[in-house]
């Protein structure tokens, strides 16, 4: 056989060159991709252990920023000298019979002892022995810029080993609560994120029957954390953000969570083309390009609205925004440049030992004959009874509101944030039966030296206020009684006849009075009394002449600032939400039906929510602010499943025709949004084994109202809505005024 022309030759070896140079791309880009996450990853794993240098979870994380108590509070230490928090040792006769002197005096040297400890800053109090002899306190200044936890366990320590017999002792007050707090988030890096995992990895075999695809869709939700760690670290190491336990287990749940879901998107559309028969390179191409847009959209949508909340003045909610987002950032490219890189190294493989056959992934065409398979089904179902679907789920939803107006989201006492037991809680209890309750925890007043003693007569004549003394660093504790006598202040002297009275400390003009509560500084009656005060102090003194700190006022500027902040940000994020689904749907008609549903079902999830809190759990009440982050979540997230199903529709749409369109894409996505939605509400749901209450109702009401976006809005309402609308719901785009013949399907008879 003649040999091939020169010409022809070259141009075989040309193409032999480019196939070549195409197949080490096609290997050569993944394997990159892959090598860049794994670095990342890398990089970023060791952090989970070094989130304690740079979070917090002391109360100054959670001041509202232009609030009275943080004005107090950055000038608290001009007047104590140093950065510090009490810590309030409460002892009492285990049988109720009156101290004895030798106990006294093994208490004096308990103080002598723990004063010793590192952490401690200063002396603590001698023993203050109550009216009724049964109990006495020491103070324990701590020094709030160390591990408070650490040092309140040291002190917890020593009091167990030299309590003297007979009496009972625990630590209590703002460092024995912060603590406790401190405690209960200590299973966040391990507990809650290898519960979360675990969840996962289980809900991903038993729905995909397969060993290695939940592996690398956990992998990429994984290293997208781990990034996103790395990164937000170094922010909070900056002093650009606050990071504190809160933020950090919902930073956890959310990466974990978003990056799944966004993953498992992607893994739909490789599964779907893979059963078409196309190759690992042009099943890659093909997924990309399908899961491009809503993944971007979903991840988009959910930034947006975390960024709302930059607009809160507490710090809390502030740092969330930022840090969320980066987080969900991560999880977007992670599942549009790690995951296809792995599936494109894998191919089918990943979806062994059930491998997509040629043609099992594609969609029925006639939904008028009866169907096989589930989704099928529920399309033939949605289409036949539209109306009825729809407007039945609408009435068990609105139904399912009512309950809201049984939610008590005023706030929740300190004492209560803690689930299970809390040494702080039951030492606060026995103090309070002693002693007056705000003790330790006192209401202070920062006033002008000139009108101190105007500011003492108001205290002195208020109701709710046990004692009032002046700080002052000549007297022993720091603090001096304090009483006004023809007018001018009069403190109280220490120590033998002729000792002088101390002198209150003076800084840049003002004083700091210090009034202690009658009642626990969380109760409902200190906080109408520090309201009072300010009331009452204006009256006297005039707009911004004295302003009100301390453990309580903190507590009530939360509060109301979280109240604000909740009718605030929610309007917005509506309208933020909104205009993206009309940029991504190209209608008016669609968002706004969408988003109605979501209001719906959120309002349900919250208002079931309320029963079983206060019904089945016994919860006291809630933050303002859960309403507000469960609104965030399930808004954003909620929306997420709605780009995912919508954004199939149009393209179905644009094809088939509106109605038919419907019908596929519910059967195209109702499999991945049901996994969607159960591994969302399963890593929701691990934040309930962190025992702190906040994060407990969060964890509920975000993985209920998942679950009912899930199986309720997303497969039978908003179908149902959008079948019986028809074309309209594209209105005024080019595809809701189409008039060709095969733009909607006709209407299946039921």
């Amino acid at each position: 056989m003649p040999d091939a022309p020169a010409p022809a030759r070259r141009r075989s070896r040309r193409l032999d060159d480019r196939s070549t140079a195409s197949r080490w791309l096609r290997i050569g880009i993944p394997s990159l991709l892959v090598l860049l996450w794994v670095v990342g990853g890398s990089i970023g794993g060791p952090f989970f252990g070094k989130v304690d240098q740079v979070a917090t979870n002391d109360q100054s994380s959670f001041l509202p920023q232009s609030a009275d108590a943080t004005r107090v509070s950055e000038r608290l230490t001009d007047f104590v000298g140093s950065d510090t928090i009490p810590a309030i040792v409460v002892a009492s006769s285990a049988d109720g019979s009156a101290l004895t002197d030798e106990q006294v005096t093994d208490l004096q040297t308990l103080a002598t002892d723990i004063a010793g400890l590192d952490g401690v800053s200063g002396d603590a109090s001698p023993p203050v022995v109550s009216d009724d002899g049964q109990a006495a306190q020491i103070f324990v200044p701590i020094d709030s810029s160390g591990e408070v936890r650490d040092v309140v366990e040291q002190v917890r320590e020593k009091v167990s080993a030299e309590v003297p017999a007979g009496i009972d002792a625990w630590v209590t007050g703002p460092a024995g609560f912060t603590a406790d707090l401190a405690k209960g988030f200590l299973g966040i890096d391990g507990l809650l994120l290898g519960v979360a995992l675990v969840a996962v990895f289980v809900i991903l075999v038993i729905v995909y029957r397969s060993p290695l695809l939940p592996v690398l869709v956990l992998l990429t939700s994984v290293f997208a954390l781990c990034v996103a760690l790395l990164t937000v670290w170094w922010l909070a190491y900056a002093g650009i953000v606050v990071l504190n336990g809160q933020v950090q287990g919902i930073l956890f749940i959310l990466v974990i969570g978003a990056a799944t879901d966004y993953a498992l998107l992607y893994t739909a559309r490789f599964r779907e083309a893979i059963g078409e028969g196309r190759k690992r390179w042009d099943a890659t191409t093909r997924a990309w390009r399908g899961a491009f847009e809503p993944i971007l959209a979903s991840g988009g949508t959910v930034i947006a609205g975390l960024l709302c909340l930059l607009l809160s003045d507490l710090a809390t909610n502030r740092a969330l925004g930022p840090i969320a987002s980066i987080g969900i950032a991560f999880a977007v490219l992670s599942a549009l440049t790690f995951l296809p890189a792995l599936l494109a190294l894998v191919g089918r493989a990943a979806f062994w030992p059930f491998l997509p056959k040629p043609g099992s992934t594609a969609l029925p065409d006639d939904f008028t004959q009866p169907a096989k398979g589930l989704w099928p089904r529920q399309a033939r179902f949605v289409a036949r009874r539209a109306r009825p679907v729809w407007i039945v789920c609408t009435l068990v939803l609105l139904a399912a509101c009512v309950g809201v107006t049984q939610l008590r989201a005023d706030g929740v006492p300190a004492s209560d944030l803690v689930l299970g037991a809390s040494e702080a809680r039951d030492g606060q209890a026995a103090l309070a039966e002693h002693f007056p309750g705000g003790s330790g925890s006192p209401a202070y007043v920062l006033v002008p030296e000139a009108q101190a003693a105007q500011a003492v007569e108001v205290l002195d004549g208020a109701t709710g206020v046990d004692a009032v003394a002046v700080l002052s660093g000549d007297a022993p504790g720091g603090q001096s009684p304090v009483s006004v006598v023809d007018g001018a202040l009069q403190t109280t002297a220490f120590g033998p006849p002729g000792t002088p009275a101390p002198a209150p400390t003076v800084s840049n003009g003002d004083v700091l009075l210090a009034a202690t509560l009658s009642d626990t500084a969380d109760s409902p009656a200190a906080d109408e009394a520090v309201r009072q005060l300010r009331v009452d102090l204006t009256d006297r003194l005039g707009e911004g002449t004295a302003l009100v700190g301390g453990v309580t006022a903190t507590d009530i500027d939360s509060i109301d600032t979280s109240i604000r902040d909740r009718s605030l940000i929610i309007p917005i994020v509506l309208v933020v939400i909104l205009l993206i689904l009309m940029a991504l749907l190209r209608s008016i008609v669609a968002p706004l039906l969408l988003m109605g549903t979501v209001v719906v079902s959120f309002g349900a999830a919250l208002g079931i929510s309320a029963l079983v809190f206060d019904g089945l759990f016994g919860f006291p009440g809630a933050d303002p602010a859960v309403p507000l982050y469960g609104f965030v979540f399930l808004v954003a997230l909620g929306v997420d499943y709605n780009i995912f199903l919508m954004s199939r529709v149009r393209e179905e749409s644009l094809a088939h025709g509106t109605r038919a369109g419907i019908l596929r894409g519910l059967v195209a996505t109702g499999g991945v949004i049901t996994s969607a939605g159960l591994v969302l509400a399963a890593t929701f749901a691990a934040l309930g084994v962190i025992p702190i209450l906040f994060l407990a109702q969060i964890a509920f009401i975000v993985a209920f109202g998942v679950l009912l976006d899930t199986f309720v809005v997303r497969s039978l309402l908003v179908p149902a809505l959008a079948y019986d609308l028809g074309r309209r719901i594209w209105w005024p785009s080019k595809l809701g005024r189409q008039e060709r013949a095969d733009a909607d399907a006709p209407r299946l008879e039921a």
